[in-house]
């Protein structure tokens, strides 16, 4: 599970209920049968994503291209009518959720290739940049990569996200332990 610890973001995070508890509360909550093990749980101060592993499907695809494509779509339909299905269920208890973490919850299903993620939020990010910052936004808008700043800003976290996981993992550890020393000191 990743989730930001307490006492880091200042103001935002004041009065912020710790969800270190989020992943047992999901995996005894949730109804048996729904996913094939226990879901993958993503908080951070604004959004917990709850993501499943869903049942393989009984049809084999050839490993050809149209193959591919009929798997993909299978897993996707999959996906879907697992979406309709426990619609009503997953509302309850992501109110639940939303009252014990006062953070909205979002949906995903895994199934094969195929991830779909589902019901999750868009949060507005305030930054101010340099020159040389903007000019590499306004690159990639201008390339055609992105279609405004503000996407290719989404972009470029994107692309540094996935080529620094490693790292990022490290840190989020090293800041666990930060918490868990300040937790310890005087009160």
């Amino acid at each position: 599970m990743t989730a930001r610890g307490r006492g880091r973001g200042g103001w935002q995070q004041a009065d912020l209920p710790s969800a270190d508890d989020a992943q047992a509360w999901f995996t005894g909550r949730l109804p048996d049968g729904w996913f094939t093990g226990a879901p993958e749980i993503t908080c951070d101060r604004d959004e917990i994503v709850v993501v499943g592993e869903l049942p393989a499907l009984d049809t084999e695809h050839p490993d050809t291209d149209a193959g591919r494509a009929d798997a993909a779509a299978a897993e996707s339909g999959r996906i879907s009518r697992f979406r309709e299905e426990t619609r009503e269920a997953r509302i309850e208890i992501a109110r639940q959720a939303e009252t014990r973490y006062r953070r909205k919850v979002a949906w995903g299903a895994r199934l094969g290739g195929t991830t779909e993620l589902f019901t999750t939020i868009s949060v507005p990010v305030m930054t101010r940049l340099r020159q040389p910052e903007r000019l590499v936004l306004d690159t990639l808008v201008d390339a055609g990569v992105a279609r405004s700043r503000s996407d290719a800003l989404s972009w470029s976290v994107r692309l540094v996200g996935r080529h620094a996981d490693e790292w990022l993992a490290e840190l989020r550890s090293a800041m666990a332990r930060v918490d868990d020393l300040r937790a310890q000191g005087p009160s």
